[in-house]
This record gives structure tokens, sequence and C-alpha cells, in this order.
């Protein structure tokens, strides 16, 4: 009998226990996902401003229907006794107007740009690499060990390019051949640029050119205005000693330029030179460029005409620079220097993570007000304070630019760059696919990767109108440089792109 009842107590408290779980709101933490929360929380912030004058204009709109006829012929004759102040507040607005017509900064476009891409005889696959290393001469048996692991490591493929004189056995880093190098890769680019712009070169007003450790007499500017017969008046820089975040400097004086001088056509050309710049050494530090660094250049066509605006790819937002430079173990993180042998190189600090790294904060939070929605900012700023005041070991918050970005050009320095920035600004595979795939299929082409980036995303046919672009460089001094642009339009790729004829084969799978 009491094992009965027991049974039937259990039975109804089974029983109504499911009838309750039944009734029970389901655990929202587990069922949804904190991504959509953020996301309403973004658009609730980013429409906050929208939502409060909401009531306000509602309550205007009651009003103004409940106006009678008599109410708004005493309205305008009480405008008409105070004819003066009216008069004074339309000069004012007028006024205000004006300046501000004329004082807000001019729009800047890009209207194209163009990469170069190498013959394909000028392709250097690793054996080739290590077997010409090994004829030299040069290298110890350690060193040549070093290098083939260094390559292995370094995300490059098999179809990256050195110049021809890299090629020779011996090598030939004469003067004669770096000239050649420069000119085929700045003058290969330019072709292409004026071709596909139907620009005339005697229209270009200002020409920028950044090439950091090849700097001869005339200059590379003066290469090319000779080359292409610029105008007498041509407003030119050559920019040297300035590393792979020149590219962002050079635009930055190009819109700098454009402010001053209007109605004209701005030319920012961004390379490298290998052949006079290769170590015939064994000190590891200096190494690691001869593996990383390859052949490539990039011309950029800018515009300060409102009348280019229609057939502009893309409008210039911001740049922000940040630079390093007074910090001393900063500053000589990457630094050209004879090893003890008395051979020129570029030594890479084993510090270099950690300075890009720090450079990257200053940077972004120069940039984050410019561009991040109001949410992350007050997240942030909550965030920051919340730590001060009662948690000083409690992590900072992370801004998302996934919120502000629809794609990233993250210079293609090296696999660990790219890597430590996808994993500190929270970024997903996608958003680094076109570094990666630069990486791997032209190598460090220095200051113009984030060109062979942005023809990337072109060629895969992802840029879609109201896309903002985030470039951003390291160089060294030390300096990190973002650029952040519009799409105009849907954009498609340019003729003779440089992923023109390979970009089905891409993405590939690293290992």
């Amino acid at each position: 009998m009491s094992s009965n009842t027991k049974t039937d107590t259990k039975e109804t408290t089974s029983s109504s226990t499911s009838k309750e779980s039944k009734k029970r709101l389901p655990d929202f933490s587990q069922s949804v996902k904190l991504k959509y929360v953020k996301l309403g929380y973004h658009y609730l912030m980013s429409h906050l401003v929208t939502l409060c004058l909401l009531p306000l204009m509602s309550v205007i709109l009651i009003q103004a229907s409940q106006m009678k006829a008599q109410d708004i012929q005493e309205l305008w004759a009480h405008l008409q006794y105070n004819l003066l102040s009216v008069i004074a507040i339309s000069a004012i607005l007028a006024l205000g107007s004006t300046l501000y017509i004329m004082t807000r900064p001019t729009s800047i476009y890009l209207l194209d740009f163009s990469c170069y891409r190498p013959p394909n005889h000028l392709t250097v696959h690793f054996q080739k690499f290590i077997h010409h290393s090994t004829l030299t001469g040069d290298f110890l048996p350690s060193s040549l060990d070093f290098q083939r692991k260094i390559l292995l490591r370094s995300g490059l493929g098999e179809e990256t390019y050195l110049p021809e004189a890299m090629h020779s056995i011996p090598p030939r880093p004469s003067m004669a051949a770096a000239r050649e190098e420069a000119e085929q890769v700045m003058f290969g680019a330019l072709d292409n640029l004026f071709a596909n712009t139907r620009v005339k070169p005697k229209d270009i007003g200002i020409l920028v050119v950044n090439c950091s450790l090849f700097n001869p007499t005339p200059s590379l500017s003066a290469m090319i205005v000779n080359k292409y017969k610029l105008r007498g008046n041509v407003k030119s820089f050559n920019l040297g000693g300035m590393g792979c975040s020149a590219g962002v400097i050079a635009i930055d004086l190009a819109k700098d330029m454009l402010q001053v001088h209007r109605n004209t056509y701005a030319v920012v050309v961004s390379t490298e030179n290998i052949t006079q710049n290769w170590y015939f050494g064994n000190n590891k530090a200096m190494l690691i460029p001869n593996c990383l660094f390859r052949v490539g250049g990039a011309a950029i066509l800018l515009s300060n005409k409102s009348s280019d605006k229609r057939r502009a790819k893309y409008k210039l937002l911001h740049v922000v620079r940040t630079h390093k430079g007074a910090d001393d173990k900063a500053f000589r993180c990457v630094y050209q220097e004879q090893d003890d042998a008395g051979k020129t190189g570029v030594s890479l600090s084993k510090d270099l993570m950690a300075i890009a790294g720090g450079a990257l904060k200053t940077n972004i939070t120069t940039l984050g007000p410019l561009v991040l929605p109001i949410s992350e900012q007050l997240l942030f700023f909550l965030t920051l304070v919340v730590k001060k005041l009662f948690n000083a070991k409690m992590k900072p918050y992370i801004p998302d630019f996934k919120l502000a970005f629809d794609h990233f050009c993250i210079h293609a320095g090296g696999r660990a760059v790219i890597d430590e920035l996808e994993k500190n600004l929270q970024l997903l595979p996608l958003h680094v696919e076109a570094s990666r795939m630069t990486l791997h299929r032209f190598g460090n082409t220095s200051s113009s990767s984030i060109w062979y980036e942005l023809a990337y995303t072109e060629a895969k046919g992802r840029m879609r109108k109201g896309n903002r672009v985030w470039q951003i460089a390291f160089g060294s001094g030390f300096k990190c440089n973002s650029a952040v642009w519009e799409a105009l339009r849907y954009v498609n790729p340019s003729p003779k792109s440089p992923w023109e004829d390979c970009i089905h084969k891409y993405p590939v799978e690293i290992a």
C-alpha cells in the first residue's frame, strides 16, 4: 500500500514537473547566440538619435496639424514685425554655409590602380632558390638550412618572382641592373594604369614615388618624368628609407597636395628594389629578408575633380599615421647595417612583433573614433572606466572593427604578421584571405602589397557599393599607417589585373 502511494506520488510529481517545464521560458543564454545580441545593441546605438527624434517630430506634427488659419496669420504677422531679425538670421546662415563649403576638405577619388606582374621566367621555386644560393658560395651550410626552413614556414608559394639579376650565376647586383628592375616595375604598372584610365601623362600635376632601399640620382620620380615626358611644372616627390608602410605615407602626401592644387590628377608609385639589396652574408637576422621580399610595385591614380566621382572606384575617407621612432628599440627593430664581415643587409629584431603590436594599438586608438559605430565606442569607454576604477586586472575591450570595415588589406609582411593581426583584431579567416593569398602568390612586395590585396578582393567580385576597406601597413622607423577607402560602386577588376589568369585557383590551403 505504501509503495503504491509512493509510486503515485512520484508519477504526480514528475507529471507536474513536466507541465511546469513546458510553461517555463527557454534559457536564452543558451539558445540565443551572443553575436545576435551584440548586433541588436549595435543597431540600437547606431540609430539612437533617430529613435530619440521620432517622438519629438511626432509631437511637432501633431501640434502643426491642430493649427488653424488664424494661428498661421498671427505667426506671419509676428515675423513681419521682426523682419530685421529674420534678415540677420538668414544672413548668418548664408555666411556660415558659404564658409563651410569653402573650407571643407576636397574629396579625393581613386580612379584606378595597377599592380605589376613580372614575366613568368622570373619565377623562383624553393629548390631553385636554395640551389642558386648554394652556387654563389657566399652562404655556410647552416645559413642555407636556415633559409630553407624560413621558406617552408613563410607562407610564400612557389610562384613568386625575383629580378633578372638574381637569376644569374653569379648574381649581378649592379647599379645598371637595379635601374633595369626599377624601370620594368614602375613603367609596367604605369603603362597599364594610363591605358586603363585613358588619362594622358601630360595631365598629371602631382607625382609621388616611394622606394625604401634604392634611391639613385637622378631619382626614381625623375625617371618617370623623363619616360612619360610629364609637364615642367609637375610637383614630384621621391620618398626613401621609409619602409613597407611608405605606400600609405605617399597616399597621405598626395592627398595633402590635392587639397592645395585644385582640379588635377596625382599619381602614386609604390615599389621596392631587390637587386642591390640582397644580403650575401651569414647573419640569420639579416637572411630573413632574402626569403620574404619579392619583386612588385603598384601605380595609383588619384583625382580631386568632382566630375571624376562618377567613374572613380573609391573615395579616400581617412589616413592615420603612427610613428614610434622616439623609442630606441622601435627605431632599430628594422635596421640596415653591415655585418661583421662588412656585408650590407637589413636586420630584423626579435622584438619586431611586440613593437608592431604597440604601434598598431596606438594607431587604432586614433582610428577607432573616426570609423567605429557609437555602440563600440561606448563599450570601449565603459570598459576602460571600469578597469581604471574597480579592476585593474580586467582585460581591455577590443573594439569589433568588423562593424566598421567590410574588407581588410593587411600588409603581407610575413605569416606571423597576418596571424597576429587576425588574432588581436578577432578577424575571421575570410578577412585575412586577401593578405594570405597575396603573400603566397607574390611574396612580400613591401609597400605595394596592400594594393595586390585590394586587387584580389576585386578579382573575387566581393567589392560592393558602400563597402569600406582598411589598408594597414607596418614599416621601419617604426611606423604603423592606415588608409580607409569607401567603394563608390560595384567594382570589377581592371584589365591586366595581377590575378587575371590565376584567381580561379585561390584561395589555396597553406600548410
